[in-house]
């Protein structure tokens, strides 16, 4: 029955012993009566589908029968009562497709026997309160398109009962918890569009009743498990554009008949695999595949391998799909139409489904020399019998060249510069290195020798003729087309030629070239300290006097860019992926694309650049880069080497009370035994010092040649059992004569 108008009567109230009230699609106005609050039999309350407005009433939380709320679908404005935490019977709560403001009440975890929760389609803020993890009954939490931010909660791996998780569109960032493997009735998780970074975690190919997984339009990286492809109920898989690499498993695949995935624009590379199981609808499009299109057994029926740069022969089965598009690759469709060269190529195919662009650049070979076509060999083979022979005569001529040239006295610089304009320049390393050199030692960049994926580039391990090891960091093709990538290219190449010290990664060389560029790097063992902490093994070894020494290297670094330079530099993303470690386990400071010179007559604005989590505040707002934004980056990753874990929360409440009152030793890695004697002096001063540096007011807080000096020859006064020494008494001891209020 619909109610043409009108507001619900409040009178309905004093119905004491109702034990179903349902008012839904209706045209119901108003506002929902707080006298509902006396219903205290109530189990079912449909109010949904209809046009109500105002808050929830926070007396809805006497209804402690009450086992079904239904509030979707209307204009309900304001926050959610925390009130509502006191259901303890309820099973169902849908406060969707409304207005609502704030964050998830943490009394929610008290619902333990809450199976259905669907928040979706609000304007709901905050982070997701990792005490809902205790809802072992529920089963369906929706919660996509809001504006949560924040990780998802580890503790979501105990919800046991969990069989839908949607979270899309909202501000989600942190990785992917590992403990969501745990989550064995699973069917749909839905994680798309927020920011979430790292990489798939192998543990998700445990969740065997999974059948959707959609993880598209994120910031994900690394390579794709192969265990993802071979979960039997599995029936779409979405991961586009995101930062995935490496070569794509799909030989691997078990799935239904019926089977969607979509892989597009990411890092993909390799060829395309001849037996790939039975996906029906097939995305690789925008990646850098190679190769030939295999001739498939099993056809999907939607098929997108454009913006590639695959070649050789296209089948004329293809056709038959439904859906296909080869566009934009480097086929040639003079000749390799399979068995049909004499009929027109779009006899078969859909028009725009085989455009072809030879503009773009094809990484299969990377040369300083211009290459001559294969294809144009295959059509032109009269004139290759004239032009082989000079070409030939040439290269010989300029082997000849270089030989000679490579056998005189080196200097501090080599470089080559060929008539384009392009550059190749190696420093005096070890005497040998060449551009040959590194092709080779590459195998032309091959998957096998990629060690890492970062912000515009792939990064290669590359032993040399002379034993010598050297880091590549190789920009992406699809980078390498955009100017502002090509920037930070050049604006590494530009800050690690002018300065030198220890504590900086040595750059060796570079190629600026149309077709290929990178730089090469000193190696460093034992990779990134976002790396070592997050490996059990590593960080163990990383002890707490490792630990010290790493954090006294960053800040030797920057307080180096800051002061000794002629110009100072601001590095702007300093993080724990940007710190490299030898076999010593001694600290570099890696990756300048980002950074600045500080120039005194100007303002030094800028667009926000770095990594979340380590930006300073001021940037939000003011945009004026200063050596200060780097003192707050150095203060998190400080913290985040004693904590062995990004220090989230503790940036924005060092200064509450409830924080000052917890004791240091509760801070630190629970990995490692607790610091002894020297260190735990040490681990005192260091702490100090990084909340220091995170205070919200830029001038309150100490520059890095102060911090390098309080490091290296301040001995910290507090003579207390490490056991019993809380933060604000670490705190206490004002070493840099700043305000004790760093957090106003």
């Amino acid at each position: 029955y619909r109610l043409t108008a009108g507001s619900i009567p409040p009178q309905l109230g004093n119905l004491t012993q109702l034990q179903t009230l349902s008012l839904y699609n209706n045209f119901l106005t108003g506002s929902i009566p707080s006298t509902f609050g006396h219903l205290k039999n109530l189990n079912t309350l449909y109010l949904d589908s209809n046009k109500l407005e105002g808050s929830i009433p926070p007396q809805l939380g006497n209804l402690t029968q009450l086992q079904e709320l239904y509030l979707s679908n209307n204009s309900l404005v304001g926050s959610i009562p925390s009130t509502l935490g006191n259901l303890k019977s309820l099973y169902g709560l849908y406060l969707d497709s409304n207005d609502l403001e704030g964050s998830i009440p943490t009394e929610f975890g008290n619902l333990t026997k809450l199976q259905e929760l669907s928040l979706f389609n609000n304007l709901l803020t905050g982070s997701i309160p990792p005490n809902l993890g205790q809802l072992e009954s529920l089963a369906y939490f929706f919660f996509q398109s809001n504006q949560i931010t924040g990780p998802i909660p580890v503790e979501f791996g105990n919800l046991k009962s969990l069989e839908r998780l949607y979270l899309s569109n909202n501000s989600l960032n942190g990785s992917i918890p590992p403990t969501l493997g745990r989550l064995g009735n699973l069917r749909h998780l839905f994680l798309d569009s927020n920011q979430i970074e790292g990489h798939i975690p192998e543990e998700l190919g445990n969740l065997s009743k999974l059948e959707v997984l959609q993880l598209s339009h994120n910031k994900i990286s690394g390579i794709l498990p192969p265990k993802l492809l071979q979960m039997d109920k599995m029936f779409s898989l979405h991961l586009s554009s995101n930062k995935l690499c490496g070569r794509i498993p799909l030989e691997t695949m078990r799935c239904p008949c019926a089977t969607i995935v979509d892989l597009s624009h990411n890092l993909f590379n390799g060829s395309i695999t001849s037996q790939f199981g039975c996906v029906n609808d097939l995305n690789l499009s925008h990646n850098f595949l190679v190769g030939e299109i295999p001739f498939w057994s099993f056809e999907p029926s939607r098929l997108d391998l454009s913006y590639n740069n695959l070649s050789g022969k296209v089948h004329k089965e293809l056709a038959s799909l439904s859906y296909i598009n080869l566009s934009y690759n480097s086929f040639d469709f003079s000749q390799n139409l399979d068995s049909v060269s004499e009929v027109p190529n779009y006899y078969f195919f859909h028009e725009d489904s085989l455009i072809n662009d030879n503009r773009m650049p094809n990484f299969t070979y990377c040369h300083l020399l211009n290459q001559t076509n294969p294809q144009t060999r295959k059509s032109k083979p009269v004139i290759m019998l004239i032009v082989l022979p000079i070409i030939f005569f040439i290269l010989l001529l300029l082997l000849s060249i270089l030989y000679f040239s490579r056998c005189k006295p080196k200097k501090k610089c080599e470089g080559i510069e060929t008539k384009n304009g392009d550059l190749f320049s190696i420093w005096n390393y070890d005497g040998k290195i060449a551009f040959e050199d590194i092709i080779q030692a590459t195998q032309d960049f091959d998957l096998k020798y990629c060690i890492g994926t970062g912000g515009y580039g792939s990064v290669y391990r590359a032993q040399l003729p002379s034993g010598n090891v050297v880091a590549l960091k190789k920009l992406h093709r699809m980078e390498s087309q955009n100017p502002s990538f090509d920037r930070s290219f050049r604006n590494e190449v530009k800050m690690l030629t002018e300065i030198r010290h220890k504590n900086i990664v040595k750059l060796h060389g570079f190629c600026l070239h149309n077709r290929c560029m990178f730089l090469v790097y000193q190696y460093m063992e034992r990779g990134s300290l976002f790396y070592i902490l997050n490996n059990e093994v590593e960080a163990k070894e990383l002890n707490w006097s490792k630990r010290v020494n790493v954090i006294k290297g960053m800040a030797q670094a920057l307080s180096y860019m800051h002061h000794d330079c002629t110009t100072p530099i601001v590095h702007r993303d300093v993080t724990s992926s940007n710190v490299l470690s030898n076999s010593q386990l001694e600290a570099c400071v890696s990756d300048f694309g980002t950074a600045r010179l500080l120039d005194p007559d100007s303002s030094n604005q800028t667009l926000v650049v770095g990594t979340y989590g380590y930006i300073a505040p001021e940037l939000a707002y003011t945009l004026r880069v200063t050596e200060k934004c780097d003192v707050f980056s150095f203060g998190v990753v400080t913290m985040e080497t004693l904590m062995g874990k990004h220090p989230r929360e503790l940036i924005s409440t060092s200064s509450n009370p409830t924080t000052q009152n917890m004791l240091v030793k509760d801070l630190l890695d629970s990995r490692l035994p607790l610091p002894l004697q020297k260190d735990a002096q040490d681990i005192n001063l260091v702490i100090n010092v990084a909340l220091s540096c995170l205070c919200l007011k830029p001038n309150l807080r100490p520059s890095m040649q102060q911090v390098t000096e309080k490091l290296s020859s301040f001995k910290f006064p507090i003579n207390l059992p490490f056991h019993e020494i809380f933060i604000h008494q670490v705190m206490s001891q004002d070493i840099f004569h700043l305000s004790s209020n760093f957090q106003e």
